[in-house]
């Protein structure tokens, strides 16, 4: 329920330190989708008002190192081997990401308080799946294999400037 107010924290933590911040936009090629770039749903939420990136990555499936930017090859130009993610959807493009980025041999925090998802039907078509047990799943799959799992308050008290 706090991913938006602590993205934004976690935002302004890193930018006040100097560091820089890589804002990632699922471009859906779905002209119904909410998140084709025709749509409002396309637009970076209100917490990233006044944020200025250092990378935007475009992207049109789930992992933000298959984005129309390389994040692998900036990443690496700018000599960045850690790698916090946040945002939406938990189980989707950030597990993804986090995934990829782990197998790529970044240190990589999965801030899961920064994350948000939504409940989900079951495969069999009968159930749902809870966003909160969507959420652990994630985490489980990720702490200690591909990730870091952390809070924004964990985060936040290992920046020098914000501790």
């Amino acid at each position: 329920p706090d991913c938006e107010k602590n993205v934004k924290t976690l935002v302004d933590g890193f930018a006040a330190e100097g560091s820089p911040i890589v804002l990632v936009r699922h471009d859906s090629g779905d002209p119904e989708s909410p998140l084709h770039p025709d749509r409002a749903g396309n637009a970076f939420k209100p917490a990233l008002d006044g944020v200025e990136p250092a990378l935007v990555v475009p992207k049109h499936v789930h992992s933000a190192f298959h984005g129309e930017v390389d994040l692998h090859a900036w990443l690496r130009r700018e000599e960045i081997g850690e790698i916090l993610v946040c945002g939406i959807q938990t189980n989707r493009c950030c597990e993804t990401t986090a995934r990829l980025g782990g197998d790529l041999g970044y240190d990589v925090g999965f801030v899961i308080d920064a994350t948000h998802t939504f409940d989900e039907p079951a495969q069999n078509g009968r159930d749902a799946l809870g966003a909160d047990l969507l959420a652990q799943a994630t985490a489980t799959n990720l702490h200690g294999h591909f990730a870091n799992v952390t809070t924004t308050a964990e985060v936040l008290g290992a920046i020098p400037a914000a501790g």
